[in-house]
């Protein structure tokens, strides 16, 4: 199980990739295709938006035909959809082809995190799911770093060519090494029609709560998070590298909280994990905003890294519980949620920075983030 589950977090961990390699080329994309910051980020809300719809599929799939069967075909789809991207010649054609991956690359995260629910007990599983997600947390922190190096090293266009191929060699080994464990998932009988086990989920409270929160969660924090770069850009005149670079501390500051998990949840308990992470979440983006020295900003990333987790890993433990006759269906319900706020709040700070400024925007949303832990830590039985 412990070699079922790393592999798993290292599809993760390229999905993750995947998912923020292109927000530190945004400003190359927006030169090369003649269009501006907020118009080329349609980029990120179509992957994002097919990330969400896909899962909503993928999900009764992988209750009625193996979770890591799934996985490891939809991985395969993910390459030839990054080659495409790679080969876009107007920025139409590449938003397509980044949908295209995002219906393809949308299962590592939430099939394995039913994976495990399904196999470790309530009373352990929160640490687990927290090294489970060191793999999504790695690859979207070398997510920006690969993206800002490989476009200043071998174009954008390289840097779709190089995770089509990863994605390739990923899906190979997963093949590998889990192609012995298809048959001994067990099969959970599910309508013909898998869209019906949905609408069933969602006439329990507890289900829709946590699915809301959810998409609350992630519209306001990388609605934010995802213009950083631009601002790096545009305020301190950065190299695409650098930018990567800095934007990966939120990497740095998830793998800091899950080594600190166990100790956390001791101290602290599930109401002051989320409480603590909206509230420095939102010092992180003011101090982000208002410093006038672009090397604060790497402290400012490990922070919003660190609080996001704080938040988020409670939530993810929540949805591993919130229908267990139908765990991976659930989960893509949460994770359909997670990702099509993440569009949307990308989509909303993109007509928000044009109506007003970065600084104004962004502090806006790192308020809700601090509005929405509070409601968490009051609320929190009824997730």
């Amino acid at each position: 199980m412990r070699e079922t589950i790393f592999l798993l977090a290292l599809a993760s961990a390229n999905s993750g990739v995947a998912l923020r390699a292109v927000e530190p080329m945004l400003p190359r994309l927006a030169s090369d295709f003649g269009e501006s910051v907020s118009a080329t980020a349609v980029i990120i809300s179509a992957y994002a938006f097919a990330y969400a719809g896909a899962q909503l599929l993928y999900g009764p799939l992988g209750d009625r035909f193996g979770k890591l069967r799934v996985v490891t075909l939809s991985l395969a789809g993910a390459a030839l959809a990054s080659f495409g991207c790679a080969l876009a010649e107007d920025l139409a054609t590449l938003a397509a082809m980044r949908f295209a991956t995002g219906l393809f690359a949308s299962t590592p995260v939430m099939l394995g995190m039913a994976y495990i629910g399904d196999r470790v007990p309530a009373a352990g599983r929160q640490p687990v799911i927290a090294r489970f997600i060191i793999g999504t947390i790695t690859g979207q922190a070398l997510g920006p770093a690969v993206g800002g190096a490989a476009t200043d090293l071998i174009g954008w266009r390289g840097t779709f060519a190089l995770l089509g191929t990863v994605f390739a060699v990923v899906s190979a080994i997963l093949l590998l090494r889990t192609r012995a464990q298809w048959g001994d998932e067990k099969a959970i009988a599910l309508s013909a029609n898998p869209f019906a086990v949905h609408l069933r989920l969602l006439r329990a409270s507890r289900v829709r709560h946590v699915v809301a929160i959810g998409f609350i969660e992630t519209f306001l924090f990388f609605g934010a998070f995802a213009f950083l770069g631009a601002y790096l850009n545009l305020r301190f005149d950065l190299s695409l590298t650098l930018i990567g670079a800095i934007l990966a501390g939120f990497g740095a500051g998830g793998v800091l909280y899950t080594f600190m998990v166990r100790r956390l949840l001791m101290e602290l308990g599930q109401r002051g994990l989320v409480l603590g992470g909206g509230l420095a979440c939102f010092a992180c983006y003011v101090l982000a905003m208002l410093t006038p020295v672009w090397s604060l900003f790497i402290v400012c990333t490990i922070g919003l890294g660190f609080s996001f987790y704080m938040l988020h890993n409670t939530l993810q433990m929540k949805a591993t519980e919130m229908a267990p006759d139908a765990r991976g269906t659930a989960l893509a319900l949460y994770s359909s949620a997670w990702a099509l706020g993440q569009a949307a709040g990308v989509a909303a700070m993109g007509l928000a920075v044009g109506l007003f400024d970065y600084q104004a925007a962004i502090i806006a949303f790192g308020a809700g983030y601090f509005f929405l832990g509070l409601w968490m830590r009051r609320n929190l039985d009824r997730l």
